[in-house]
């Protein structure tokens, strides 16, 4: 396919890219900032023009494409004031779906974010292991942008059956140069409760972006995507005594086991981690 990923020059992106192209594709990298030639087009997402514009066709770089991925966004809470994240992020996912939606394109796979399973946990989650089935509790309002785009998603596929759109809930991303840090977490159980110990490996995370693209129908559906195993040595039991002793837990939760289910992504996607820190410290 000819695929356009927006921020595809950012953290994930580039992993993403690099996937795609691997796998065969023709990939359109459609960002602010990146390499000149090689599939790069600059563009704006906060300008509908340039988003529709950049889609449909860029002179001798593509004539259209068959499949958008849409990471292109702030990334993260607290990295710009609130008014910002909103803008920016609501209305660059805004523009890339419309611009979907006009041009007739009936694939999308695009970052959602494990933040709106209730992140940071001050609120403890309703069960363990966390998955998709409870509804969406965001904390902060870049939270809250990444809920309103899964119901701008669920709108969209409404009004149009043939339309896929796969929001992948990402935990946080790693790569292996991020993993010398891991061993310290141990010292603290607390330290990263914020996110139920959970992380992607960055290569993991293409992954899951090639198989959404393959194996997700139409409609809309949205998946966890974290790896195999948590950022701790430290067993779960231990872990969930200290820090959520109160929350149920609904079935058995390994030794080191992701405490954010992938099982919905295995099963429906075909997502398969392969990476863990464990293998690089």
């Amino acid at each position: 396919m000819r695929i356009a990923v927006t921020g595809g020059s950012g953290k994930l992106g580039r992993t993403v890219v690099a996937k795609l192209r691997g796998d065969g594709h023709e990939v359109v990298n459609l960002d602010q900032s990146g390499e000149r030639g090689a599939g790069f087009v600059r563009v704006d997402l906060a300008d509908y023009g340039q988003v529709i514009d950049a889609i449909a066709g860029v002179n001798d770089q593509h004539e259209g494409i068959d499949a958008l991925v849409h990471l292109g966004a702030v990334p993260a809470p607290g990295l710009t004031s609130d008014i910002a994240t909103f803008h920016n992020n609501m209305n660059g996912t805004f523009h890339v779906f419309w611009a979907a939606h006009r041009l007739g394109i009936k694939k999308i796979v695009y970052a959602s974010s494990e933040t709106v399973l209730g992140l940071p946990f001050d609120v403890p989650p309703p069960y363990l292991p966390i998955d998709e089935e409870y509804a969406a509790r965001p904390e902060s309002v870049y939270s809250l942008v990444k809920h309103l785009e899964e119901q701008l998603a669920i709108e969209l596929v409404r009004w149009d059956p043939e339309l896929s759109i796969t929001a992948l809930r990402f935990s946080n991303v790693m790569n292996p140069e991020d993993y010398a840090e891991f061993p310290s977490f141990d010292a603290d159980a607390r330290s990263r409760k914020w996110n139920a110990w959970g992380y992607i490996d960055g290569r993991d995370g293409a992954q899951a972006v090639a198989r959404a693209l393959e194996n997700a129908g139409p409609g809309f559906d949205r998946f966890i995507i974290a790896a195999a195993d948590t950022v701790m040595s430290r067993p779960n039991a231990e872990l969930v005594a200290e820090v959520f002793p109160e929350v149920p837990v609904v079935r058995d939760l390994g030794e080191n086991d992701t405490l954010l289910s992938i099982d919905k992504a295995r099963k429906v996607l075909g997502f398969d981690p392969q990476h863990s820190w464990r293998d690089h410290v």
